[in-house]
């Protein structure tokens, strides 16, 4: 199944201690790049966050919000006097190297994370809610983001069968065109009454029939197109592997367009490119 790389997903908890608060957004990016944005006093959950998101997402920028909002009266602020004996400790030798350093304010020390702490409230309790509740806004999230990988797949595609109809159109046309060529080349000969030599013509006319010749451009055109279905089934990241396919396909437009001999064809290699770039584009947004 295709996943897209944008979801957004929220989940909220609330007990008596107060409301849990979780947010996950993400956006296209190469590789998997989570930021986080933690309250103090559940900031050691970061790491468990992090292995979360590494075990069930493999591309994307990942923004995790987690909002901590207390009851009145559910708690009491207290000091962590140990975290902040171990601060002065530190304070106290940077003022030996560093005399003339402006000591911190009272305020500043409360600001430090882990000096100011919350008192009542059961921390191994909100955290144990916090990890339940960033399971449920990651199965959310990967949902979401299933649901639109689906609707690009179902983009991608129709523009693969709308490639399949040019390829198909070209092939169709070129018989007509190689003929046409032939006569051309033959009536301006006979306008100029050249004397012709039919060992040489018939050379010249197989080297323009090899030159105009696509059929090799176009196997490839349906080979990659047909890869790209493939993969638009497989489990697992496929956005790089399709972006790949998209550069090669993107090479045989090239290819057939360079050897047009004729508007019609030229057309198609053009219609083929845009409908190639609409296809890169939302690739950029697959897993």
């Amino acid at each position: 199944m295709v996943h897209s790389m944008t979801a957004f997903s929220r989940q909220t908890h609330e007990a008596d201690y107060g409301t849990l608060t979780l947010e996950l957004r993400s956006v296209n990016q190469r590789y998997l790049e989570p930021h986080f944005r933690l309250p103090d006093s559940l900031r050691e959950l970061e790491s468990a966050f992090r292995e979360g998101l590494r075990k069930r997402l493999n591309r994307g920028k990942v923004e995790l919000s987690l909002r901590f909002d207390a009851e009145a009266g559910a708690d009491s602020l207290a000091v962590d006097a140990r975290r902040l004996g171990e601060l002065s400790r530190v304070l106290a030798e940077v003022g030996q190297h560093c005399p003339d350093a402006p000591q911190p304010s009272r305020l500043a020390l409360l600001d430090y994370p882990g000096v100011l702490v919350r008192e009542g409230a059961d921390q191994e309790h909100i955290k144990a809610d916090a990890l339940s509740l960033f399971k449920r806004a990651l199965d959310e999230h990967i949902e979401g983001r299933a649901r639109e990988g689906e609707r690009l797949a179902e983009l991608i595609t129709a523009r693969l069968d709308s490639v399949d109809s040019h390829v198909a159109e070209v092939r169709r046309l070129m018989p007509d065109i190689l003929a046409r060529q032939r006569e051309t080349l033959l009536a301006r000969l006979e306008e100029v009454r050249a004397t012709l030599d039919p060992q040489r013509l018939e050379a010249e006319l197989t080297l323009m029939a090899q030159k105009a010749d696509v059929d090799e451009e176009l196997d490839r055109l349906d080979t990659h197109v047909s890869e790209v279905r493939r993969q638009l089934t497989q489990k697992g990241p496929i956005g790089r592997r399709l972006d790949f396919l998209m550069q090669e396909l993107n090479r045989e437009a090239n290819t057939l367009s360079s050897k047009s001999v004729v508007a019609d064809t030229t057309r198609c290699a053009v219609e083929l490119k845009v409908l190639i770039e609409q296809m890169r584009e939302q690739i950029q947004n697959i897993e």
